[in-house]
């Protein structure tokens, strides 16, 4: 009976530093880093041998498929129905035909990476399914790549090291090079006191973040001095983070949602700026919209005591509050 490897990798909530993990945006700042942290809303892909030639590409939560007579009509097609699997399948060669179903927990466009953990699980599992041998390190630089093939414009690097790794993380971003460090904070602490919200709207990661691009390769001082603060506070957020300190990460959260909210007129909606205000009436510390904005997730802190007063005033004003914990581990590859 043909095996069965299956790949899950967790989706992440980013704290701070986000967009200047676009090269080579961090260049220009000095001591750059984004603090994320994994959270146990997952995506999935299982890759199955079918024999023949035929290769079917399946989502399950999108209920899209298509198939292809062979790996070499998958490569010569022009377009696709599910262009993660095949942009990805591209770069393998499978002994034979075969079945790649994906499934991701994350709702759309929710701006917490669930395609970038997607891409993560596939080519896990891709990789294991024939016989490739591949380093985390490679791996995240094969998928950030193949998924700027797919959205057309230049990705960030933070997105694919909580589906990696699990856990709370420095990403630091410098001219040597890129490294992950963990921060060392139980992760119950952390569950305790963030919330995390849908506004019901999907985001648009890649218009938001091509236009402060653009702003910031164009000489926008404005930009470029609100990325400086931005750097700034996500120094301070890791080491906030390190200590916790929630009061200081509270108002780091806050203070970053300003900047941010400064470098395109579309980061916030009349949606997100509501949410937050309800929220800190009801006595959250902090809060800030997930990945580009424009929609999506807000991630929301809270003290422990505050929790269930903040929830129900967030879902009263329409938000979906998703069930979401600090995933503790990363990338897992299992067969069957």
């Amino acid at each position: 009976m043909p095996r069965t490897i299956t790949a899950t990798a967790p989706c992440r909530v980013d704290l701070a530093g986000g967009t200047l993990d676009i090269w080579p945006l961090y260049l220009f700042h000095p001591g750059a880093l984004t603090v994320n942290f994994a959270v146990n809303l997952l995506a999935r892909c299982s890759v199955r041998s079918l024999g023949g030639r035929q290769v079917v590409l399946r989502s399950i939560d999108t209920g899209r498929e298509e198939r292809f007579p062979s790996l070499d009509a998958l490569r010569r097609a022009r377009r696709y129905r599910h262009p993660l699997a095949a942009y990805l399948l591209r770069h393998f060669t499978p002994r034979s035909g075969i079945l790649l179903e994906t499934h991701s927990e994350s709702p759309a466009g929710a701006g917490i990476s669930g395609s970038s953990a997607l891409l993560v699980a596939a080519c896990a599992a891709l990789a294991r399914s024939t016989g490739h041998r591949i380093a985390r390190q490679q791996m995240r630089v094969l998928v950030q790549n193949v998924e700027a093939q797919i959205i057309g414009v230049p990705t960030g690097c933070q997105d694919y090291y909580p589906a990696l790794y699990g856990g709370i993380s420095a990403i630091a971003l410098g001219v040597n090079g890129i490294a992950r460090r963990a921060i060392r904070l139980p992760a119950a602490e952390l569950d305790a006191r963030f919330l995390l919200a849908y506004t019901g709207a999907p985001r648009k990661s890649g218009i938001n973040n091509w236009k402060v691009f653009q702003e910031h390769i164009n000489g926008n001082r404005q930009v470029f001095r609100n990325f400086e603060h931005i750097a700034r506070l996500a120094r301070h957020m890791r080491d906030a983070l390190a200590a916790a300190d929630w009061e200081s990460v509270g108002r780091l959260m806050r203070e970053e949602w300003q900047y941010r909210k400064r470098n395109a007129p579309r980061i916030s909606t009349a949606k997100i700026d509501d949410l937050v205000a309800v929220a800190l009436r009801q006595g959250a510390r902090g809060a800030k919209v997930c990945g580009a904005g424009g929609g999506g997730c807000v991630v929301f802190l809270i003290e422990p005591d505050a929790r269930k007063r903040v929830a129900r005033a967030l879902a009263g004003s329409g938000a979906r509050l998703l069930p979401a914990r600090v995933a503790r581990r990363g990338l897992r590859v299992t067969e069957s």
